[in-house]
C-alpha cells in the first residue's frame, strides 16, 4: 500500500501539535518552514484534519493550528483516514473468471481467497492505527524532542 505523501506530512505535524503546550498553536508557514515543505499545500492539507475534527484553527495574528482534544484521544488512524479516506486499497475485480485461464461461475461462488486475505491485512493495519494514539507516539520519542519542537516550532522552551 501507497500513501500520499502529505499523509506524512500530516501525521508529523501532528505529533508536532501534540508537543506544544497546551493552548499554543503553529501556522502552517510555521510547519512548512519546519519540515521544508510547500506551505500552500500543506495548509490545504491541514484543513482535511479541521474538517476531521482532529485540530482547530484560528485565525489572526497568533493564529494557527492546535488539536481539537487531548493527544491521546487521537489516533493515527483518524490522521490517516481525514487525509486518505476509509476505503479499502485493494479492489478485488474477479480477474479469476476472465481470460483463458477463467475458473467457472460455479467455482467462484465463494469470495476469492485473494481478496479475503487482503481485505485481513487492511483491517490489521486499521486495527493497529486506531490503537495508536499521539500521545503513545509522544511518549515513545526521546525526551528532548519536545522541547526542541516547542524551541524551534513556536519559539517558546
Amino acid at each position: 500500500m501507497k500513501l500520499p505523501v502529505s499523509t506524512e506530512w500530516l501525521l508529523h505535524c501532528a505529533t508536532s501539535l501534540a508537543q506544544l503546550k497546551p493552548g499554543d498553536t503553529a501556522s502552517a508557514a510555521q510547519f512548512a518552514q519546519y519540515f521544508d515543505l510547500p506551505a500552500a499545500y500543506l495548509a490545504k492539507q491541514l484543513q482535511a484534519l479541521v474538517r476531521a475534527g482532529v485540530l482547530t484553527a484560528t485565525t489572526g495574528p497568533r493564529g494557527g493550528f492546535r488539536l481539537a482534544r487531548p493527544a491521546s484521544e487521537i489516533t493515527l488512524l483518524q490522521i490517516v483516514e481525514a487525509v486518505d479516506g476509509t476505503s479499502s486499497p485493494y479492489e478485488c475485480r474477479e480477474i479469476r473468471q476472465q481470460g483463458w485461464g477463467a475458473l467457472s461461475p460455479a467455482e467462484c461462488r465463494s469470495p476469492c481467497i485473494l481478496a479475503e486475505k487482503m481485505a485481513e491485512a487492511h483491517e490489521a493495519w486499521r486495527l493497529t492505527l486506531a490503537a495508536t494514539s499521539l500521545a503513545e507516539i509522544i511518549a515513545a520519542l526521546p525526551p528532548s524532542a519536545p522541547p526542541r519542537t516547542r524551541r524551534r516550532l513556536t519559539g517558546t522552551p
